[in-house]
């Protein structure tokens, strides 16, 4: 639900029980702190996170044989906050780490497989290697392809992953249509008010506002915005997202008391739900400063 302040109030109450009742290196003990890493990942407390990550991997190195796919998730999880941190090198050294145990661990089909190669695709496709990207989401959809039904909604994501990539290359065919492949899945697979149908209208969003069809653009953002509004908490980051998406729009069609209007509600849930030094708050300032200066509102001094 996005409310991180209470599932870390409750994560530490577990904690304090499991610390009294269970041996320093209890494999459950590697599960909460793993889970307090996720929470302070979610919060790009990525110092946090490595922290508790890194304590769950020690105790998992000592409970579990080397190959044990427990090992692979903390691998992969540490991979995650180094991707989230922009530290790409890293990021592949764990998700590799991850993947190796996973080839030998599992069967060739196995689901976890495919989050592996998923995982690498993305680090590459944040990379710019966009060829990289598509091999390893291929590997994963192909998988994902072969062990799961259809309208699985992993599959929907193979789809969704590999629609960024195009979108990222500023193919917007291509990518529209894998994103609409995702939407087809999305639909059928979940409830009406589900995030992930959020996400998937706000990609559609923003590859017809790419194209400049800007109508098109707020008809999907605001679809995601209206599941987001149902399925959310009011302070979530998500609900920024679209307010942001929506402000884009106004601010490219020239309408800036709209882009504005938008860009303030973004602005107002970041500044509760992250934390003072968050990119995305950056983002909203830019964003704002951006349409006053489009408004011959800019107060800086002229230079002569």
């Amino acid at each position: 639900m996005g409310d991180y302040s209470k599932a870390l109030e409750f994560h530490e109450k577990s904690h304090k029980i499991n610390e009294k009742a269970l041996p320093a290196n209890h494999p459950n003990l590697a599960l909460f702190y793993n889970n307090i890493g996720l929470i302070y990942n979610n919060m790009a407390d990525y110092c946090n996170a490595l922290e508790f990550y890194e304590k769950s991997l020690k105790i998992i190195e000592k409970a579990l044989p080397p190959n044990h796919p427990d090992l692979a998730t903390s691998y992969n999880n540490i991979g995650a906050v180094y991707k989230d941190m922009g530290d790409y090198s890293k990021a592949l050294e764990f998700y590799e780490k991850s993947l190796k145990i996973r080839e030998k661990a599992l069967p060739p089909n196995h689901p976890d497989l495919a989050t592996s190669y998923n995982n690498i695709g993305a680090v590459y496709n944040d990379m710019g290697d966009y060829s990289k990207a598509l091999e390893f989401y291929a590997k994963s959809r192909q998988i994902k392809e072969i062990a799961l039904p259809p309208n699985h909604p992993d599959l929907a994501t193979s789809y969704n992953n590999i629609g960024g990539v195009y979108y990222d290359m500023g193919d917007y065919s291509k990518a529209l249509q894998f994103y609409e492949k995702s939407h087809e899945i999305t639909e059928i697979a979940l409830p009406s008010n589900h995030p992930d149908l959020a996400l998937s209208n706000n990609n559609i969003g923003a590859v017809y506002n790419a194209m400049g069809d800007y109508s098109k653009a707020l008809e999907f953002y605001e679809k995601a915005h209206k599941i987001r509004e149902k399925a959310l908490p009011p302070n979530h980051p998500n609900l920024a997202i679209s307010y942001n998406n929506i402000g884009e729009v106004y601010h490219t069609m020239g309408d800036y008391l709209k882009a504005l209007e938008f860009y303030e509600k973004s602005h107002q849930i970041r500044e509760k739900a992250l934390p003072p030094n968050h990119p995305d708050l950056a983002q909203s300032y830019n964003n704002i400063g951006g349409v006053y200066n489009a408004m011959s509102l800019y107060t800086a001094p002229m230079l002569l």
